[in-house]
C-alpha cells in the first residue's frame, strides 16, 4: 500500500470516529457473550471502553478546533438518514463517560469477583458495554427517536447490572425493580413528547425539529411537547421529587456498577434534558414559558438542601453519596434555570467536574467494602488508619465535593455564584455557599468514622488491592488536577454554552 493509500485510509478512519465511539462497544457487548470466556471478558470490555474514550478525547479536540461534526449514518443525508451531531456540549459528555468507563473497569476486576457470582461475571461485562453503548448514543444522536432507543438500550443494561447485587444484598432485586418501574414511567413520558414533536413537525431530526418550531412558533403541541419531555428526563436525571428510584439503586447496587452509573447515567440524562430545552425548543421558547425560572430554579434549591440535609443523617457510606448526588445535580440544573452562557457553562462543568469526584468516592466506598464487608459507618471505623491510601483519595474526592479551592468541584461552584450575581440574584449565590457548606458536615462524618474512631477488629487490616488503588487514585488526582488545569474543561464548557444557546445549525454537512 502506498503512502498516499494509507492516508487515505486513516482519513476515512477519523470521519467515522462518531460512529466507532458507539460501534465499538455495542459490537464487543454480543462478542463477550458468543466467545464466554470469563477470563476474557474483563480483557474484551476494558479494550472497547479505552478505544472509546480515545476516540472521544479525538473527537472533542476536533470540535474545538475545527467546530461541529455531522455525520450521516450510511451516507443518508438528513432527515430522511439519521444524523450524529457532535458539538462541544455532546463531546466532553461522551469524555466523561467513556473516561469514567475506562477508569472504572480496572477497578471492577476484583470488586466483581468479590460481590458477583462467577456464573453472572461474563453477562455483567457485556451488559456493562450495552450500557456504555446506550450512553454513548443518546449524547452522539442528532435523531430524536434515536436518542428514546439508546436511552432504552442503557436503562435495560442498567436494571440488569443493579440487579447483580442481589450476591451481597437481596435488597438490589427491589432496588432493580423499582428502578425499572420508574424509568418506564419515564422513557414513556419522553417517548409521547417525541411523538407530539413528530406531529408538529413532521421530521424526527432535532436540527430540523428545531428549524421548523422557530419558523413556526410554538403552538400547543409543542408546549405539551415539551411537558412531556421535561418530566420524563426529569424521572431519568433524578429531578427532586422525581428521585426516589435513585438511592436504593446506588446504594445496593455492586460498588463498581455505583461508580460507573454515578459518573456517568444521570448526567448523560441531564445532557438530553438541555439539548431538548436549548437547541431543539430554543432559549425563545423557554423565556416565553417561563418553566425554568418558575419551576426548574425552585426545585434545583429544594435539592440541593433537602439531599444535603437527607445525606447528613446517612449511616450507610454509600447511601450518603446516593443522596449527595441528589443535591449535586440540583446544582447542575441551579445552572440551566439562569438561562445565561455563565450558567450554562457552570452546568456543564459541574456536570464533568462531579462525574470524575462522583466515581471517586463511590470507588473509594467499594474498595472499603471489600475489605470490611459492608458499607455502614460501624463497619468502615478506623479504617482510614489501616487503609491509609484508600483513606486519603477519599478525603480528595471529598474535597472535590464540598467544593474547597484547588478541586474541580470549586470551579464549578464558583462559576454559579458568578451566574447567580450576573443576574442579581444574591440570595441564589449565599444560597449556593450555605448548601456547599452542609457537604462539610457530611464529608467530614465519612472523615471522623474512618481516623477518629478505633477499629472494630483488633487485628490488622491490608490495604485494597493494587487493582482497585491505580483507578481510585486516577480519579481523585484528577479532581486536583482539573481544579488546576481548567483550560480544557472550562473551554469545552464555555463552547457548549455557547452553542446549547445558539442552536443548531439546520445544514446538515458532513459524511458517513
Amino acid at each position: 500500500m502506498s503512502v498516499q493509500d494509507t492516508q487515505q485510509a486513516a482519513m476515512t478512519l477519523a470521519d467515522h470516529l462518531p460512529l466507532l465511539q458507539v460501534l465499538v462497544p455495542f459490537m464487543a457487548a454480543p462478542l463477550i457473550v458468543v466467545i464466554g470466556a470469563r477470563r476474557l471478558a474483563w480483557g474484551i470490555a476494558f479494550a472497547a471502553s479505552l478505544a472509546s474514550a480515545g476516540i472521544a478525547l479525538a473527537i472533542l479536540l476536533q470540535v474545538l478546533d475545527s467546530g461541529m461534526i455531522s455525520y450521516h449514518i450510511g451516507g443518508w443525508v438528513p432527515p430522511l438518514g439519521i444524523e450524529y451531531r457532535i458539538d462541544a456540549a455532546n463531546a466532553i459528555v461522551l469524555l466523561l463517560i467513556a473516561s469514567v468507563s475506562t477508569v472504572v473497569l480496572p477497578f471492577a476486576a476484583r470488586s466483581v469477583a468479590a460481590e458477583i457470582a462467577r456464573k453472572h461475571q461474563t453477562l455483567f461485562y457485556a451488559m456493562w458495554l450495552l450500557c456504555l453503548a446506550g450512553l454513548l448514543g443518546m449524547v452522539a444522536t442528532g435523531d430524536a427517536f434515536n436518542v428514546f432507543v439508546f436511552l432504552e438500550v442503557s436503562s435495560l443494561s442498567t436494571y440488569v447490572l443493579v440487579s447483580m447485587g442481589a450476591r451481597r444484598d437481596k435488597r438490589a432485586l427491589t432496588a432493580a425493580y423499582d428502578y425499572l418501574i420508574m424509568g418506564t414511567i419515564g422513557a414513556t413520558f419522553f417517548v409521547i413528547g417525541i411523538g407530539f414533536l413528530y406531529a408538529a413537525t413532521g421530521t424526527l431530526n432535532m436540527a430540523d425539529m428545531a428549524a421548523i418550531i422557530r419558523e413556526n412558533g410554538a403552538d400547543r403541541t409543542i408546549q405539551t411537547a415539551f411537558a412531556f419531555i421535561v418530566v420524563g428526563m426529569g424521572l431519568k436525571v433524578a429531578v427532586y421529587p422525581l428521585h426516589l428510584w435513585l438511592p436504593n439503586a446506588y446504594t445496593y447496587a455492586p460498588s463498581v456498577v455505583s461508580a460507573f452509573l454515578g459518573g456517568t447515567a444521570t448526567k448523560a440524562a441531564i445532557y438530553v434534558l438541555m439539548r431538548f430545552m436549548f437547541t431543539v425548543f430554543r432559549p425563545e421558547f423557554l423565556f416565553e414559558v417561563r418553566a425554568l425560572d418558575l419551576i426548574m430554579v425552585p426545585l434545583a434549591l429544594v435539592a440541593m438542601f433537602a439531599g444535603s440535609i437527607i445525606a447528613i443523617f446517612q449511616r450507610d457510606m454509600k447511601r450518603m453519596l446516593a443522596y449527595s448526588s441528589i443535591a449535586q445535580i440540583g446544582y447542575i440544573l441551579l445552572g440551566i434555570g439562569f438561562l445565561t452562557e455563565t450558567g450554562l457553562s457552570a452546568a456543564v462543568i459541574h456536570l464533568f467536574n462531579h462525574g470524575i469526584t462522583k466515581a471517586a468516592l463511590f470507588m473509594g466506598a467499594g474498595a472499603l467494602i471489600f475489605r470490611s464487608g459492608s458499607s455502614f459507618y460501624r463497619s468502615l471505623e478506623g479504617l482510614g488508619r489501616t487503609m491509609p491510601f484508600t483513606g486519603f483519595a477519599i478525603v480528595i474526592a471529598g474535597l472535590s465535593l464540598i467544593g474547597v479551592p484547588g478541586t474541580a468541584g470549586f470551579i464549578s461552584k464558583w462559576l454559579l455564584v458568578q451566574a447567580a450575581i450576573e443576574k442579581g440574584w444574591w440570595p441564589i449565590a449565599l444560597a449556593v455557599v450555605a448548601s456547599s457548606l452542609l457537604a462539610v458536615i457530611y464529608v467530614w462524618r465519612v472523615v471522623e468514622v474512618l481516623y477518629m474512631k478505633e477499629p472494630k477488629s483488633a487485628g490488622t487490616r491490608d490495604e485494597a488491592p493494587v487493582s482497585m488503588l491505580v483507578p481510585l487514585w486516577i480519579a481523585a488526582a484528577a479532581t486536583v488536577y482539573f481544579g488546576f488545569a481548567t483550560e480544557l474543561t472550562l473551554g469545552a464548557a464555555q463552547s457548549a454554552a455557547d452553542s446549547l444557546m445558539s442552536g443548531f445549525s439546520p445544514v446538515h454537512a458532513g459524511g458517513g
